[in-house]
């Protein structure tokens, strides 16, 4: 199979037309060497190819590429191709984008001296423990590799890029997410005059719970259920919970003082019954 070369990036990376008129980006050391526009190329020669089922996002990947070094696009590749593999949800074909500008300014920011602290680092190990051990052991390899001096924070970093591209929602909807939940653990740690323990699955559970109503909220999708039989059961709930509930009522006025939006019902009972959980588990 051939490609037709549609527009050379630089000597590594080529933007090409397959035989079914697809457009994709195909890399390889040397691959766009002296060609041009119109050539063709054998798809052997061809060591890997891209093609974003968005075309605003093979666009973004273009511009970006055009911008960094080639050696960062292949080492980010790799990373995402580790954190696919071990990661539960699916990811938004935007993470090798968002996480190969990141890693290349990071780099090169490193080459000048140039450090960011990271003021979500407790919050990420706590809520995102899995994505916070795949961001530190991409930062372990991009050290390796590339011999930067980077900070730990930057394994937070890449960690919020897993999380954006599992919520699929954009970075600073993830940094509200993460201080909303933040917020919302420090409202029933006051509640209960108690620390909770960090490991414990119940607490895992109850904060996964709290990302993805967070997502919820921010985004406007929030459930609202109306139905008799609910109300009954909040009211059982309510009843048979009530220190859990008082501390469930707690948390939806934080939400609305801070975040003014209001919790559904719904929302109550789910915050109740996960409460109830980890307060048994102490």
């Amino acid at each position: 199979m051939q490609y037709t070369v549609k527009k050379p990036i630089n000597n590594n990376i080529l933007r090409v037309v397959d035989p079914t008129g697809c457009e994709l980006i195909v890399t390889g050391r040397g691959l766009g060497f002296g060609v041009k526009p119109g050539y063709k190329i054998e798809a052997e020669t061809v060591e890997r190819s891209y093609r974003m089922t968005s075309p605003a996002v093979q666009q973004k990947l273009v511009e970006l590429l055009e911008q960094i070094q080639y050696e960062h696009l292949l080492l980010t590749d790799e990373l995402v191709a580790m954190i696919r593999s071990r990661v539960n949800y699916p990811l938004n074909e935007s993470l090798l984008i968002t996480l190969a500008d990141h890693i290349s300014f990071a780099i090169q920011r490193s080459e000048q001296g140039i450090r960011f602290s990271n003021p979500l680092m407790a919050p990420i190990r706590e809520f995102y423990p899995e994505e916070y051990r795949l961001g530190m052991e991409c930062l372990a390899t991009i050290r390796q590799r590339c011999h930067a001096d980077l900070s730990d924070d930057e394994g937070g970093f890449i960690a919020l890029h897993i999380v954006n591209a599992e919520l699929n929602t954009t970075m600073s909807v993830v940094n509200d997410v993460t201080r909303f939940v933040d917020g919302c653990v420090q409202v029933v740690e006051y509640f209960y005059n108690c620390h909770f323990d960090r490991d414990a699955l119940d607490f895992s559970r109850f904060t996964v719970h709290l990302r993805f109503f967070a997502q919820r909220v921010f985004q406007g999708k929030q459930e609202q259920e109306n139905d008799t039989h609910d109300e009954v059961f909040r009211a059982l709930i309510a009843r048979n919970c009530s220190e859990h509930y008082k501390c469930a009522c707690c948390i939806a006025e934080y939400v609305r003082n801070t975040w003014h939006k209001e919790l559904s019902d719904e929302e109550l009972v789910f915050l109740t019954i996960h409460l109830k959980r980890i307060r048994m588990g102490k």
